[in-house]
């Protein structure tokens, strides 16, 4: 974002005094705080909110067209002519080298899959497509799960037990709460279900930039890690294993990530503002 911008907003819109009051007092109970830059004051969260609803927009895009026989390629194409002609950047273009517009995992693939001509989809798979929109500056993140034909009923489950993985995170994302409450509840519901929680990967900052602080761990401890301070931006994207949590990277194309084991993983992610009550989901 646009540092004279950032500061003219600063000075118009400041922290409100009871915020920076808590935060202070619990700074002085050496718990970790973002660094107030990334809390997001109204003109941000509105321009966040509007990329939200472009990035939501561009996922039930896909969702329409989305069926067996078409390659992930056709689903890059989707994602990117339908952003552009929203007046918006498809994030993850070019993104340290990054060479599509989207995502795509299938099966087994943990994320950053990439699209290609050559990977069609089949009946029985299931596949996470995950966006990332550019609106004026702002960013807003979501992935999806998807149900190719008629899928096994363990990938049928794990789709949808992932889901509830993502609810249960979101569930804890509670003002002055903590990263590690929903660390601590994604991890329970998936455990509870016989699933893995994928550890090296997690949810991330978002608004101002593509990643942002905190890291969200989706397996944590009550009450440890960074603060949730009213007006931050975070994703919460749990990757939910069948089988054990271990993954790895492709030495080929050093993007897409795998399960170690073989086994199908799933994902769902949503981008949500942490509010003075609760939080609220930008884009999903």
């Amino acid at each position: 974002m646009d540092e004279l911008l950032w500061r003219e907003i600063d000075e118009k819109e400041p922290i409100p005094a009871h915020i920076l009051e808590r935060m202070e007092e619990m700074r002085k109970h050496h718990k970790p705080l973002i660094d107030p830059a990334y809390i997001k004051r109204p003109t941000m969260i509105e321009g966040i909110r509007r990329a939200g609803a472009v990035n939501t927009a561009v996922l039930d895009e896909v969702a329409k067209h989305i069926r067996a026989g078409m390659s992930t390629q056709d689903i890059d194409d989707i994602v990117r002519e339908f952003t552009h002609a929203q007046g918006a950047i498809c994030a993850p273009y070019k993104f340290e080298g990054y060479p599509k517009s989207v995502c795509t995992s299938i099966n087994n693939e943990v994320c950053h899959g990439i699209p290609s001509r050559l990977r069609k989809l089949h009946d029985g798979d299931i596949i996470n497509v995950d966006c990332t929109t550019i609106l004026d500056g702002y960013y807003a993140d979501a992935s999806r799960m998807f149900m190719i034909g008629s899928v096994s009923e363990a990938r049928r489950k794990l789709v949808e037990e992932t889901k509830k993985c993502l609810e249960a995170g979101i569930a804890a994302a509670q003002p002055w709460a903590t990263v590690g409450d929903i660390g601590y509840a994604t991890a329970k519901y998936a455990h509870s279900h016989g699933y893995s929680v994928v550890r090296e990967l997690g949810g991330h900052g978002v608004g101002l930039e593509f990643h942002e602080d905190p890291f969200v761990a989706h397996i944590g401890t009550r009450g440890k890690g960074m603060v949730l301070v009213p007006g931050m931006v975070i994703t919460i994207e749990p990757m939910i294993n069948i089988g054990k949590p271990g993954v790895y990277i492709d030495d080929y194309n050093g993007w897409t990530i795998y399960t170690k084991d073989n086994s199908d993983s799933a994902q769902w992610e949503h981008t949500i503002l942490i509010t003075e009550t609760g939080n609220e989901i930008l884009t999903y």
